[in-house]
């Protein structure tokens, strides 16, 4: 596999503006749609007659600005029941989910779905679960490196902890948090910026190289050296608690920086930012559970496929350096923002451990993304992506199919936006990572991807998801990958590091900043 240039190179940034535009050709369509139903074509009144009045078109009007009369309500009411199909739908969707309504028997070809001629080898096994707690990408990318560990030393089944690494995480965006506080502080509270930090002082959510800065600072431990525990399956009052006391250390560390910074001193400050992190450490060990240290000893047993019995003693870090196999830090992640050009993207204030790597994200051609992750699937390497899962997913049988659902069936009408216009109106971003480990391809095209979840053995597939290649193209952001399966323009943007920066609220930061619990 590649290796990154052994010659630094420094960053370039470039903080970037996209021109705000809407995407016209919708807008249009929805334009001359409305505008054929209006009560001004069928009235007669003409463009000219409107743009000669003294009156700004913007401006409040009784008569336009709003239509809902009672007697249009009426006449709506009347238009809807007198059409059968409606008043049968009615009392289907009063009493129903609308997308059992209106959901496509998917089961009629589900055995054809269940076929891939494309198959990692070591699979599953376990089947993991995050329960109630927002930990995808962590789970997601230790199922990736949990491939390697058993194929590495042919063992049938093995997991990684998530909490070890949850712990870590935890206690390191509190500090990341603590020190944007600091840096904002010359900010009002009620500053874009200040609220928005304040909004999720830290989560559970997360991003690939968020995982790298983790693994190579604190390294990885089996899940019998660190298990869960009661706070790690449902993580809501953790959260809780560790946010309202960060809120309350941020007024601390403001009022200080703005008011009496000259007087204590930097030193006096970072004294105070100290024992707040052991406080935050307290509570986390005391729910979590205390975790080995980096370098604290441990001992690894297991039997492989063959019975054979073995015992390691190692460290957290040495089992991630020595151990694994995989080089976490030479892989990087290809995206599909169709509202931005292609090139390498960071996301401002995005982060978890101080001084540690950046979000780095090469936007691409969402076929760029299919490549990549064929050229992986080819060569038995499973793939860490990011989704939107929450749309047209059907758990019950395993299914990610944007044909699911028929809206027009039930509704009369579609959802007509694209990826794009979603982005822009806030409909869609990434809140779920999971592992692709499989493809069906016909005449070299994909057709549909196997998928490993962490919600445990839901459904028809036993915690497995049927994704269609066109759920892919509408609802897959992101594919992690490294250079030797990666197109060399792609790869040269990642090693370039001349980043744009996206805004701290951009969608494309989503993943990392959501709590998204099964």
């Amino acid at each position: 596999m590649g290796n990154n240039p052994s010659t630094p190179v420094r960053p370039t940034y470039t903080y970037y503006s996209r021109p705000a535009s809407e995407d016209d050709e919708l807008v249009l369509k929805l334009q001359t749609m409305l505008l054929s139903n209006s009560d001004d074509s069928s009235s007669g009144s003409s463009p000219s007659a409107s743009s000669s009045s003294t009156t700004s078109p913007l401006a409040p009007s009784t008569s336009a600005s709003n239509p809902i009369t009672t007697d249009k309500l009426y006449e709506w009411k009347d238009e809807l029941l007198s059409e059968p199909k409606n008043q049968l739908a009615l009392n289907c969707f009063t009493g129903n989910d609308i997308t059992k309504i209106i959901a496509k028997n998917a089961k009629i070809n589900k055995n054809n779905q269940d076929l891939f001629n494309v198959n990692i080898k070591y699979e599953g096994n376990p089947i993991t679960n995050q329960k109630s707690s927002g930990r995808c990408w962590l789970f997601a990318s230790t199922n990736v490196f949990k491939e390697f560990i058993k194929s590495r030393y042919n063992i049938e089944e093995f997991e990684f902890s998530q909490n070890y690494l949850f712990f870590y995480d935890k206690l390191e965006k509190s500090n990341w948090f603590l020190n944007r506080i600091l840096e904002s502080s010359d900010e009002d509270i009620d500053s874009r910026l200040v609220q928005f930090l304040l909004q999720s002082p830290q989560g559970d959510g997360g991003q690939w190289d968020m995982v790298i800065n983790l693994v190579t600072r604190y390294g990885l431990v089996p899940k019998t050296v660190y298990n869960d525990s009661a706070s790690s399956l449902n993580s809501g009052r953790l959260n809780y608690l560790v946010n309202e006391k960060l809120r309350e250390f941020a007024l601390i560390l403001r009022k200080i920086n703005r008011e009496q910074a000259e007087k204590m001193g930097a030193q006096s400050i970072e004294s105070t930012k100290k024992s707040m992190l052991q406080e935050i450490f307290n509570i986390l060990s005391l729910t979590l559970g205390v975790p080995p240290k980096p370098d604290e000893k441990i001992v690894w047993e297991y039997k492989d496929k063959n019975g054979n019995y073995s015992r390691i003693e190692t460290t957290p870090v040495e089992f991630y350096k020595d151990l694994l196999g995989f080089k976490a830090d030479q892989y990087f992640s290809l995206i599909h923002d169709p509202r931005n050009v292609e090139g390498l993207y960071t996301v401002d204030k995005l982060g978890n451990i101080e001084g540690g790597k950046s979000i780095e994200y090469v936007n691409t051609s969402v076929n760029n993304l299919k490549q990549a992750a064929i050229a992986m699937l080819n060569d038995n390497h499973p793939v860490f992506f990011g989704s939107d899962v929450g749309k047209f997913e059907d758990t019950t049988i395993g299914l990610l199919d944007t044909k699911a659902w028929d809206y027009q069936l039930g509704f009369g009408t579609d959802i007509n936006l694209t990826k794009k216009q979603r982005l822009l109106t806030g409909s869609s971003q990434m809140t779920h990572a999971m592992v692709l480990t499989g493809v069906h391809l016909v005449d070299g095209k994909p057709i549909r991807w196997k998928v490993e979840n962490s919600w445990g053995e839901y459904g028809d597939h036993k915690g497995y998801f049927v994704m269609t290649d066109k759920w892919f193209d509408q609802y897959v952001f992101q594919v992690v990958t490294n250079e030797k399966y990666a197109l060399k323009k792609l790869t040269d943007y990642w090693k370039g590091k001349e980043y744009k920066v996206l805004p701290y609220y951009d969608p494309m930061g989503a993943l990392a900043r959501c709590d998204c619990k099964h």
